[in-house]
């Protein structure tokens, strides 16, 4: 219950702020080649855009896709890392990815998104059978203005 007032109040955060974050260059377009998760929503591949609103302690994250079938909510926090490149950081176990970071030259698009259940399950099921096949994945963005 806690969560989902979370969620419920970044929304709103984010709603408000979605234009103001847009007119300052807050957004990223990419193309991803493959299925990934982000949270526990499943999304297929394409072309995606990424907006961003800070929302005091988190920020607020919506993933579009251009084709307009796909829009989902999510929060992040920023990472402290500094990149020259843009790009979408993606751990992949197997044949699923899930989304973990954003890196951009833009910090305040810096961002960390936490793991998901699906994710942490994966991981917890690798520590006990000693074999990892995590892998990081790296797909470039543009910065969209």
């Amino acid at each position: 219950m806690k969560r989902i007032t979370a969620i419920a109040i970044v929304a709103l955060a984010f709603l408000v702020t979605a234009g103001s974050a847009l007119a300052q260059g807050h957004a990223v377009k990419a193309t991803v080649p493959f299925d990934f998760a982000v949270g526990d929503s499943r999304l297929p591949a394409g072309t995606y855009t990424i907006s961003s609103a800070d929302a005091g302690t988190s920020t607020a994250l919506v993933i579009r896709s251009d084709a307009g079938n796909t829009t989902i909510l999510a929060v992040a926090s920023a990472n402290g890392k500094q990149s020259k490149t843009g790009k979408l950081v993606f751990d992949k176990y197997g044949d699923q990815y899930f989304m973990r970071e954003i890196l951009s030259p833009n910090a305040e698009m810096n961002l960390q998104l936490p793991l998901s259940k699906a994710e942490k399950r994966i991981e917890q099921q690798e520590a006990i059978l000693q074999d990892s096949n995590k892998e990081q994945v790296f797909v470039a963005f543009n910065e969209v203005r």
